[in-house]
């Protein structure tokens, strides 16, 4: 039999979801991920080739490709490919388009950003 939280689960699962909330749901789940916050981190950099990734996590060639096409999925990252390299490179200002974003579907000001700001410069 299955557990109440079990059930819970599977109603919510059932229960329509707005499509402009699951689109922030599958940007965040995208950087839930300490491997695809390593490969972002990398990016910002600048571009990378999945050998360049590689070197960078530690990861089998499947692993980064596969994690990098969560990223792509979920629109942070851009590839290319040239011959038998894939070049990836952050997409132009993803994090500022979020976060607008965000704040006009979540209803929350631009003011409760500067306290967060304040907030992690503090520590």
């Amino acid at each position: 039999m299955p557990s109440p939280a079990h059930f819970r689960g599977t109603v919510a699962a059932i229960v329509d979801q707005p499509d402009d909330l699951r689109e922030l749901r599958v940007f965040h789940k995208a950087l839930a991920d300490v491997n695809r916050l390593r490969i972002v981190r990398r990016l910002a950099e600048g571009p990378a080739t999945i050998g360049d990734l590689i070197d960078t996590v530690g990861l089998s060639q499947p692993l980064v490709s596969w994690h990098v096409a969560r990223l792509k999925a979920a629109g942070v990252v851009e590839t290319k490919r040239t011959g038998r390299e894939v070049f990836c490179q952050l997409r132009p200002n993803v994090f500022d388009e979020v976060a607008e974003r965000q704040r006009i579907l979540l209803g929350v000001s631009g003011t409760a950003d500067a306290a967060a700001e304040r907030l992690v410069e503090a520590h």
